[in-house]
């Protein structure tokens, strides 16, 4: 086919790292053309247009400024304003990424429209059902024509499900491509009043900060262990509002320190520098098993396990008592030391972009 289309879908911060280096490796074949279209599931700056800015990605040539709500009403409302995108520029194929809201909602105007679908990030699993990002994944992977896993678990739970296998494809962690890229850039960006030691902090999972009385005993672990090392937590929007409607501040604590959030450069140079990260991000999960940074996890499970069995990761669950003796292991220097898993090499993506050239 000559000059196939490829509409890229974007929504949330973590989707702007693996989308970046995708779109490079696929203008690499001058034949292939590439629309990109930004939901704006994301709308605060520091999460959405300065990624753009920093990754080098060219502007969304689409955005559907769809906001914030509820997430019946965010998919509902890509899905409204995505299906006329799809209907008037009609792609070869779409190609979706990780597990939020937008890409399960591209993925079924796709399907109803019998527009392929390539799922980037495909495979993962928690194996808990209660967590929306969850249902995002097991369903794209069943529409997804071609699927692109960062790791053999990802291989495994698709066979399992009885995804056919000419349909897998193990490319590696596209998040690793754009770590690589950056990192130089990052540790210019380190700044110069870092302590020789901190513990640098994200939440925004509904489990951990919609539950006042659990995100009131984390931030008062926080601002114990800030008593002898700093706390760096760049809170995100969620975080803040339940913070502020709990009024749990740390103003008290000097050693905490909360900020806005961060972006992606500045976050990464703190990761490439801080003894830990308390995190219930994936993507986070990754990067510092990339690094070689240790890695405390507050949730019960994660879709990421690699990270686990091979990385820096520790899952410390919703257990005060676990998370305090986990962080006083590390910053008594028992850090755990992990490896990189195969295919986090920082060419995933040309891996990606070889398979869709050859599907044309």
């Amino acid at each position: 086919m000559a000059n196939p289309h490829i509409l890229h879908v974007v929504g949330a911060r973590p989707n702007f790292m693996k989308v970046a280096p995708v779109i490079r490796a696929l203008a690499e074949y001058g034949s292939i053309r590439q629309t990109l279209v930004h939901t704006g599931q994301h709308y605060d700056f520091n999460l959405s247009e300065t990624f753009f800015q920093e990754l080098e990605m060219p502007a969304p040539d689409v955005n559907l400024l769809v906001g914030s709500g509820s997430h019946a009403q965010q998919t509902a409302e890509v899905m409204k304003r995505f299906e006329p995108v799809v209907l008037e520029r009609r792609p070869e194929m779409v190609m979706v990424y990780g597990d939020v809201n937008s890409t399960v909602a591209a993925a079924l105007v796709c399907a109803k429209l019998q527009v392929p679908l390539a799922h980037v990030e495909a495979g993962l699993r928690s194996f808990d059902r209660t967590m929306p990002e969850e249902i995002n994944r097991l369903l794209t992977d069943q529409i997804a024509a071609l699927l692109f896993t960062p790791s053999q678990d990802g291989n495994d739970n698709l066979a399992r499900e009885g995804i056919a296998p000419s349909r897998i494809h193990l490319v590696g962690n596209v998040m690793i491509d754009t770590l690589m890229r950056m990192l130089p850039c990052a540790r210019a960006r380190v700044p110069a009043h870092l302590p020789d030691q901190f513990v640098l902090v994200t939440l925004h999972r509904p489990t951990n900060v919609d539950d006042v009385a659990w995100l009131g005993h984390i931030l008062r672990l926080l601002a114990r262990i800030s008593e002898s090392t700093t706390v760096i937590f760049p809170v995100h929007p969620r975080t803040r509002e339940r913070l502020a409607a709990a009024a749990l501040t740390g103003e008290n604590h000097r050693g905490l320190h909360l900020s806005q959030p961060l972006p992606y450069l500045d976050f990464l140079a703190l990761q490439t520098r801080a003894t830990v990260v308390v995190t219930d991000s994936g993507g986070i999960q990754e990067e510092t098993t990339f690094l070689g940074t240790p890695c405390i996890t507050v949730r019960e499970n994660t879709e990421r396990p690699i990270t686990v069995t091979l990385g820096t990761n520790t899952l410390a669950g919703r257990n005060p008592a676990r998370l305090c003796a986990e962080l006083e292991r590390v910053l008594s220097g028992a850090r755990k030391r992990g490896q990189v898993p195969p295919y986090w090499d920082g060419h995933a993506a040309e891996r990606i972009a070889a398979v869709v050239h050859a599907a044309f």
